[in-house]
């Protein structure tokens, strides 16, 4: 069984989607992914994860468990309760609006942003604006797999840390 799959034309035509969910399935790999984000974030003393939605949710809750700290939640607009940060971005196939809240985060707090593909680096490069705009301090970012042709990681102005490059 493959851990990643290969959905063509996904969600739109032209994309290639990675689907993680049989990765995320699998317990004892999980486990392994989410040991060594951690293990390898640990030096960076963060206090607190932040995982963008959707997919980043789902390695953010893990990751914060695994490291004894919180989560926070960087969300589409509209879809979280009370006074939010917002900042707009383009992403592989549109454009989008990202909001987090304004009091998930304080000043000077240390966090780890992950996510679960690094792909053009629109949705990063937003979400670690909402964190310096919270007055937060971006400690490291995870993400599961990194498109590098699309090369996101070269628009965003720190190392982001992949554990698969395609």
């Amino acid at each position: 069984m493959r851990l990643v799959r290969d959905v063509p034309d996904f969600p739109l035509p032209g994309v290639l989607f990675k689907d993680i969910m049989p990765l995320l399935a699998d317990g004892p790999t999980l486990a392994a992914v989410v040991d060594h984000i951690v293990g390898a974030h640990r030096a960076a003393d963060f206090h607190v994860v932040a995982g963008i939605e959707a997919r980043g949710f789902l390695l953010a809750g893990p990751i914060a468990y695994a490291a004894g700290c919180g989560v926070v939640a960087i969300r589409k607009a509209g879809k979280l309760p009370g006074r939010v940060l917002s900042t707009s971005y383009q992403l592989e196939y549109g454009e989008g609006v990202l909001e987090l809240q304004r009091a998930a985060l304080a000043p000077g707090q240390r966090v780890l942003l992950v996510d679960d593909v690094l792909a053009t680096g629109g949705t990063m490069a937003a979400a670690l604006a909402l964190i310096a705009s919270a007055g937060a301090v971006v400690a490291g970012v995870a993400v599961l797999i990194e498109l590098i042709d699309l090369a996101g990681r070269e628009r965003l102005p720190m190392d982001v840390a992949a554990l698969l490059s395609v």
